[in-house]
């Protein structure tokens, strides 16, 4: 029998439709059912459904090599607000080894019309060795003197260095934003974008996906010509907004943290109330399915039965265990507070996904009466920083300016003297 990944690829497609999420999940390898479920499927396809709207078309299915007698094969989906990728890889026996859904392929990106290009030049770099050594681009000012730098934590998820989703890129945003105005900036690939399968992986934790990484970035950017050593921050946006304590209390010389969108709740009931509030705006029997889902994941993930043989099919994202068992222990409020830093602290007003209620409440009752902690909600930005009805979607100017003037030295000599 001769194996067509095209019309396998169309069939898992129409299977998702059709919520015959059992029935792809006895198309999977077995190191794939390892740690994706039926479930953890329908979770995130209603997420995605109620992001695209419907109805919806399936598009052209583009096949490509993906190792050997493997076949990597993307299929367009589009609805009536925006599309999405399915990216299905099947082995030569027909099995599935692989499936994500993801944003559209096209990553058209136009500067941000604060971006001020000939004022800062950039280059590439290897940031950490070995195994974990991912891609980075450094981004410095063209001005004398020395320069405070920003190094750039991504959120939750395989991202690159952009942070780009279709043809958003708001890390490319802030750094570039940042550059204009005199700072120096590092963003980096993460390490789960270059290598996904450690995503998934037995024992892996927010430390093997942020800490190894981020330490050599900070180092490498206080080695740059023209940045101050001494006036190296952080910046985490979302789940890097999550890490950034548990990096500065490593690192111990990073000079600050800018938090964006930084969750603080914890991260089952947190996906919870996303699934939630993406199910009420594309109502229906997947919906339902998908909060049912995600609500029971995320109970196991809380529950005092979990250990580390727990299967990650069975948990919200497909991590393992490891992973909900580590952020147990980690209190990033408390860390923050310990730290002594500067710290500012931005949040979307629009933001279902990190909440005002729900997480900024949580930020600001851990650093009450603290000196040199500044918080400030963007009433109309989203979780990316983004205002409502812009045709090129960017982080807000005014998120730029604020970070901008928040890291100028006379801010810290006021403080710190």
């Amino acid at each position: 029998m001769t194996i067509d990944p095209v019309v396998i690829a169309l069939d898992v497609v129409e299977m998702a439709r059709q919520e015959r999420f059992t029935d792809i999940e006895a198309l999977f390898a077995p190191p794939l059912r390892a740690v994706v479920s039926a479930d953890t499927m329908r979770t995130a396809w209603a997420a995605e459904r109620a992001r695209i709207g419907s109805p919806w078309s399936v598009g052209p299915a583009v096949p490509g090599p993906a190792g050997p007698g493997w076949t990597r094969v993307e299929v367009l989906v589009v609805g009536d607000r925006a599309g999405h990728t399915v990216t299905v890889t099947v082995d030569e026996a027909g099995l599935l080894q692989g499936l994500r859904i993801g944003p559209l392929a096209s990553t058209a990106w136009r500067p941000p019309r604060y971006a001020r290009p000939g004022r800062f030049r950039e280059h590439e770099v290897t940031v950490g060795s070995g195994p974990l050594a991912v891609g980075g681009t450094v981004t410095l000012p063209r001005r004398r003197g020395r320069v405070p730098g920003v190094v750039l934590l991504g959120g939750g998820g395989p991202f690159d260095r952009d942070q780009s989703v279709g043809a958003d890129k708001p890390l490319k945003d802030i750094a570039w934003g940042l550059a204009g105005r005199g700072v120096a900036v590092l963003r980096m690939d993460k390490v789960t974008h270059d290598r996904p399968e450690l995503a998934s992986a037995p024992g892996h934790t927010m430390v093997e996906e942020y800490l190894p990484s981020a330490l050599a970035a900070l180092d490498l950017l206080r080695r740059q010509p023209g940045v101050a050593p001494d006036r190296v921050h952080l910046l985490g946006h979302s789940g890097g907004g999550r890490a950034a304590p548990r990096v500065a209390a490593a690192d111990g010389a990073v000079a600050g943290l800018i938090i964006l969108a930084g969750d603080a709740a914890p991260l089952p009931r947190a996906a919870v109330r996303a699934v939630r509030h993406l199910a009420a705006g594309q109502p229906g029997p997947d919906g339902d399915a998908a909060v049912e889902a995600i609500t029971r994941q995320a109970a196991l993930a809380e529950s005092p039965g979990l250990s580390p043989s727990t299967p990650a099919a069975e948990l919200p994202f497909g991590w393992p265990a490891s992973y909900w068992l580590d952020l147990r222990a980690y209190d990033q409020v408390a860390t923050a507070a310990s730290l002594g830093l500067p710290m500012l602290i931005l949040q979307g007003g629009r933001d279902h996904q990190v909440t005002v209620a729900d997480d900024l409440a949580l930020w600001r009752a851990g650093l009450a009466g603290r000196p040199g902690v500044t918080i400030r909600v963007h009433d109309d930005a989203d979780h990316f920083f983004f205002r409502p009805g812009e045709k090129d979607r960017h982080v807000d100017r005014a998120v730029i300016a604020d970070i901008a003037r928040w890291l100028q030295p006379s801010r810290l000599r006021r403080w710190f003297g």
